[in-house]
């Protein structure tokens, strides 16, 4: 594609042109703005994990109850996201991304200047919504500039959004917090936002919302599976992501904005499960990946519990199983979102809510593994929270080699 069509003519370019130039060998460049949504979204809901522990003692709380700031914001958009969709799905899918942006900034903005734990958890619940209402719009838009046979991986590169997050957004957060205070971190998140808003307003198309569905329901008899599959390996990933910042102090020794060096490595990890997930999705895979995923995910689990229990020298022994562990488990867990995505997208039309469902139960996952971690912290101290996880990713497995139907071997 010529530079020119992509800054020269701003907008210009209409959701049918762009599918065509996507099966003329590229996926659409507005694609990345979508990108930038996503990353937005996932920089803002880990901003501060790598400071969860000095937050904690300013706010006068204990860490356990601080990570409950990640519950209230994946709750509200869990709940509140499908309503959302339901009442704005017949809207141009560019103006409600740019809706939950604009919230989005004014939020986190909110967050920074909050006076105590209480207005925090407030404000942090309706910036649940805004992630909500970007997220599953996004996922929606892209779907419609992907052509069919490419639609995993245009759903992979939105979904990779997540991985820059944890890549640059949220190690920057942890650095900036480091250097000034844990407030800042949501200053960041804020700058964040406005800059996916710009992207947006000035680069993405107008993207129609797609055609309302013969019948006017969704039939969860089919797609069901693939809501539990969402919902479990998250909470299963997200018992131990939150407390990032204890698990690397216990099992590498590491504090401050050292802990940004180790959450980067779950964007790395999670680049090369979307890029796996990706190709997995676009040759039809189903039950045998997410399975074999999921058991990666486990093994990731044991690796920390072992870091956390000391059983290798520390010093750079530790910090490497530390290190490898994050890397595996984002692997495991981003290498499943293309393949449920893109099959929900085909099984429901992109309809919107469906994807704005999806996007629920990703949060109700995350909201039961935050909590989750938050009672083994509580209850039993660090080296409990990778236990739980793993705990969780055997629930994961047990359920979805039944629950998950196989999948008919795509034609060659």
């Amino acid at each position: 594609m010529a530079p020119y069509r992509l800054f020269g003519h701003v907008g210009r370019m209409s959701v049918g042109e762009a599918a065509q130039e996507s099966r003329a060998g590229a996926i659409s460049p507005r694609i990345f703005v979508l990108t930038m949504c996503t990353f937005a979204f996932g920089s803002a809901g880990f901003i501060f994990a790598g400071l969860l522990e000095p937050m904690a003692a300013d706010l006068g709380v204990s860490t356990a109850v601080a990570g409950q700031l990640q519950t209230a914001y994946v709750l509200t958009s869990a709940v509140l996201g499908p309503v959302a969709a339901w009442m704005l799905g017949r809207l141009d899918r560019k103006l409600v991304i740019l809706l939950g942006l604009s919230l989005a900034v004014l939020m986190h903005i909110a967050c920074a200047i909050a006076p105590d734990f209480r207005s925090l958890m407030v404000v942090r619940a309706i910036a649940g919504v805004a992630g909500a209402l970007s997220g599953s719009s996004a996922s929606v838009a892209a779907a419609s500039l992907a052509p069919p046979e490419r639609r995993g991986s245009a759903l992979a590169m939105v979904t990779g959004g997540m991985t820059l997050a944890f890549v640059v957004g949220i190690p920057i957060g942890s650095v900036v917090g480091s250097i000034f205070d844990w407030r800042a971190t949501f200053v960041v998140a804020a700058a964040l936002a406005g800059l996916a808003l710009a992207g947006v307003l000035f680069f993405l198309p107008r993207v129609p919302a797609p055609p309302k569905r013969e019948g006017g329901r969704l039939e969860l008899k089919g797609i069901w599976p693939l809501y539990a599959t969402s919902f479990l390996t998250f909470a299963a990933n997200m018992t131990l992501n939150l407390y990032i910042g204890p698990i690397v102090r216990v099992g590498a020794d590491v504090t401050g904005a050292g802990v940004a060096v180790f959450q980067s490595m779950i964007g790395f990890g999670a680049a090369m499960g979307l890029w796996l997930g990706g190709r997995a999705a676009d040759r039809g895979a189903g039950k045998a990946w997410i399975l074999q995923s999921i058991a990666l995910q486990s093994l990731a689990m044991s690796m920390h519990w072992s870091a956390t229990h000391h059983l290798l020298p520390p010093g750079l022994a530790s910090q490497v199983l530390v290190a490898a562990a994050i890397f595996v488990a984002a692997t495991a867990l981003f290498s499943i979102s293309p393949v449920t995505q893109s099959r929900l997208v085909q099984m429901t039309g992109g309809a919107p809510v469906a994807l704005a469902l999806n996007g629920s139960v990703f949060s109700m996952g995350q909201a039961l593994g935050s909590t989750l971690g938050g009672v083994a912290l509580a209850s039993f101290g660090v080296p409990a929270i990778p236990a739980a996880a793993l705990l969780m990713s055997f629930v994961a497995f047990a359920v979805l080699s039944v629950a998950f139907p196989r999948t008919e071997k795509a034609p060659a």
